[in-house]
């Protein structure tokens, strides 16, 4: 990693999808039913409209199980787990907020050491060190941005052929300011490397033999069936209007397919299912089910889900499931391109959890926020393993569904923005309109969602050519700087719109082409 400042204030893995291969879901053994700034440090929700961050005062309690999870997962003692998310629950809203101010200079930002209570924040400007100090962060100046680094994975994606065994991962580490490519065969990978156009200095080969393979047979808290024996966990609750349902992982079933609960009554029908490319889900459950903002924590007790704010790198994150029920571990890197043998997952985020067969599908939390659903991973829980999950954001804009929080009485939209294979940053004068084309080679859905200044009122639009001119398929128009959109479109030129209707500033718009 090239860095030019850092400025202070103060086993191999076989990763596959957890399949209990011949045994049957419903026939597992273990379980078969049932995440100098103290004056600054304001809790904005900066990513979740309407979402108050995590409360760091000196009233700030983790979420029942938590602190006795984090103690056994990442060996701290209980003070060192409680000043680890305390400092995750301070730290986190000042991530974002420099991620936004920063724009395209930014370089990613992480925690360290054990109790997080260092947040490092790189930029490519020596220039943003003292904002970067002032907000109670380290500075780290780095070659690459963020950006550019997601720009290189994404070509790369298109590159390497969709084979486990050319390149069964790759993802952006922003600790090392590098592209990693996991591989079994690191000669392989190089020699399709080569020939695609993106800074090799900035991509670093490892030798790997994970090869990630779908969580089958999940829960994401409690259990739930698709057909006599497959068995996959509810990731959170959701609302869509006024009808309930679930998220969950989308290798756990197709459009169509019926569920059962965890006591095998009638439960509901998959109403869109993504897999490969995405791995995620949403069911709506009948009138015998009433969905909660709650996750189960092994203790039998619950986490009430109050947003989805997305925790950052270093953070730690808790995974429940239906086999292994309540575990934690860290967040490592994210827009993590998962090859398993189904094909390529794009977008999910690495961590450190561990997850076995029977807990696809099911809920990640930091603190009380939800980050995503349990995609794939490698290794056990006896002796540790790698993770992968679906970010929540990502989801509730692909179904246009509404998170179930249990913070006041109405549910919380999530306008996250983050997970997004895509992102772009501008600054907006009142009355102006930025344009970001995109060529899109296939058909499918359009996916994006935008984080204007707050004050703002900033709309989002996806237009399309027609040969002549462009027409606007898609828009999202309501008060305020956030909004989002979906679109399911055939092959063409889009391009998105934003439109500062009110206000001025700088903004963020995250994006998934088909």
């Amino acid at each position: 990693m090239s860095r030019g400042h850092a400025v202070t204030t103060g086993c191999v893995l076989l990763v596959t999808v957890l399949t209990l291969g011949a045994v049957p879901a419903g026939a597992d053994p273990r379980r078969n039913a049932p995440a100098k700034a103290k004056a600054k440090a304001k809790a904005e929700a900066v990513t979740v409209p309407g979402t108050p961050a995590p409360s760091a005062g000196s009233a700030f309690k983790p979420p029942p199980g938590m602190v006795e999870a984090i103690v056994r997962d990442l060996a701290l003692s209980p003070t060192q787990a409680r000043a680890r998310l305390l400092n995750e629950a301070r730290l986190m809203p000042i991530a974002a907020r420099l991620s936004r101010s920063l724009g395209p200079r930014f370089g990613g930002a992480w925690l360290r050491p054990k109790t997080a209570h260092t947040l490092m924040v790189a930029t490519t400007s020596v220039s943003d060190i003292p904002q970067i100090v002032e907000a109670g962060a380290q500075a780290e100046v780095v070659s690459t941005s963020l950006a550019e680094l997601t720009s290189i994975k994404q070509r790369l994606d298109t590159a390497l052929p969709p084979h486990p065994f050319v390149s069964s991962v790759r993802y952006v580490d922003i600790k090392t300011n590098k592209v990693v490519v996991l591989t079994p065969e690191p000669g392989r990978a190089q020699n399709f490397i080569r020939k695609a156009d993106v800074d090799r200095s900035s991509v670093v080969v490892l030798p790997s033999t994970e090869v990630p393979r779908p969580l089958y047979d999940l829960v994401g808290g409690t259990a739930y069936y698709t057909g006599v024996t497959s068995r996959c966990s509810i990731g959170f609750s959701v609302l869509k209007g006024t009808r309930e349902g679930f998220v969950t992982a989308g290798h756990c079933g197709r459009k169509g397919s019926t569920t059962t609960g965890f006591n095998r009554v009638e439960q509901g029908v998959f109403e869109g299912s993504v897999f490969p490319g995405s791995d995620h889900s949403w069911v709506a459950v009948n009138d015998r089910w009433r969905a909660t903002p709650t996750v189960n924590n092994g203790e039998g007790s619950t986490v009430v889900v109050t947003g989805a704010m997305a925790a950052v790198e270093g953070a730690s994150i808790c995974r429940s499931g239906s086999t292994t029920d309540f575990h934690c571990g860290l967040i490592q890197q994210r827009d993590a391109s998962v090859t398993y043998p189904q094909g390529t997952v794009f977008g999910l985020t690495r961590t450190s959890v561990c997850a076995e067969p029977g807990d696809s599908g099911g809920s990640l939390i930091s603190l009380d926020q939800a980050q995503g659903i349990a995609s794939g991973g490698s290794g056990d829980c006896a002796l540790g393993g790698v993770t992968y999950f679906q970010p929540i954001g990502e989801i509730l804009t692909a179904y246009g569904l509404v998170l179930k929080t249990g913070a006041g009485d109405a549910p919380q939209d999530a306008g996250i923005c983050t997970g997004y294979p895509g992102t772009l940053t501008g600054v907006l004068e009142a009355g102006r309109s930025a344009y970001h084309p995109r060529n899109v080679l296939v058909p499918g859905v359009h996916s994006g969602c935008l984080n204007g200044p707050d004050g703002s009122d900033f709309d989002l639009y996806l237009e399309k050519h027609d040969g002549t001119s462009w027409s606007t398929v898609a828009a999202s128009e309501g008060a305020g700087p956030d909004a989002r959109l979906t679109y399911t479109g055939t092959a063409g030129r889009y391009r998105y719109r934003v439109t500062a209707t009110g206000g001025s500033g700088a903004y963020t718009l995250g994006f998934r082409a088909p």
